[in-house]
């Protein structure tokens, strides 16, 4: 059992490897983005930024402390990194808005979509640290929402009948990113021994992503924005079926 002294300074430790790691990987990006010039759109990179930022900080979860401050440390640090960069981008382009393909009016709804990741995150990571709610709840959030718009963008030709913004590939694409993203990581959390992996599990992580995808697709959803309505929706149906 660690001190108190010790895991704070364990979850600080943790805290700036965390950060430096997922930095790591977005550097990484932009040299693929450069090297591939013309096959990365600024939407689909914003939709590869969408994705891997949260699983990333995920899978740095094992290297913090089992108590509260882990927690909250874990769950802030994704938004922390999303808003910087995010203002960082503001500050040099201009025309930021433009190159978003017209989703967002300015830049209020800009900082609400990050502002929801964010919350999201955290809420999840604090409330449900490290259990398959929280699997879950992230990992249709980054993995599922995302796939959602960059499949339903390219093969979406048939709409929903209730929201013809949405389309049926794009959800089912959601489904399976959102449980396949969600079925690893209870794989890669039973492997340091926090949960235990089973196939009824499994079919509960399934339950939860075929939940997220319709919340997604419902109007109401980008109303509000399903940056937050997607984990929150994750986080109330798998605090009932797990």
């Amino acid at each position: 059992m660690f001190s108190s002294n010790n895991s704070v300074f364990i979850d600080i430790v943790a805290s700036v490897l965390s950060y430096a790691i997922c930095h790591s990987v977005y550097e990484l990006q932009q040299i693929i983005f450069v090297l591939a010039k013309g096959h990365f759109d600024m939407h689909l990179r914003r939709k590869i930024f969408h994705i891997t930022v949260g699983l990333v900080f995920m899978l740095c979860w094992p290297m913090f402390s089992s108590g509260r401050l882990g927690a909250v440390l874990a769950g802030i640090l994704p938004g922390v990194y999303t808003f910087r960069l995010m203002l960082i981008g503001i500050k040099k382009d201009d025309k930021l808005i433009e190159k978003l393909d017209g989703r967002y009016r300015d830049y209020r709804d800009i900082l609400k979509a990050a502002m929801g990741y964010a919350l999201g995150i955290f809420l999840a990571s604090t409330f449900y640290w490290r259990n398959p709610i929280a699997i879950a709840a992230i990992s249709n959030l980054c993995a599922g929402d995302g796939m959602a718009d960059i499949v339903g963008r390219r093969f979406g030709s048939w709409k929903l009948p209730y929201n013809k913004n949405k389309s049926l590939v794009g959800s089912i694409g959601m489904t399976f990113a959102g449980f396949l993203a969600s079925t690893w990581f209870m794989y890669y959390f039973s492997w340091f021994g926090y949960i235990k992996e089973t196939p009824n599990m499994v079919l509960k992580l399934f339950i939860v992503s075929v939940a997220s995808a319709l919340v997604e697709s419902h109007p109401l959803s980008t109303k509000i924005d399903d940056n937050l309505t997607v984990p929150l929706a994750a986080m109330l149906i798998g605090s009932f079926v797990f």
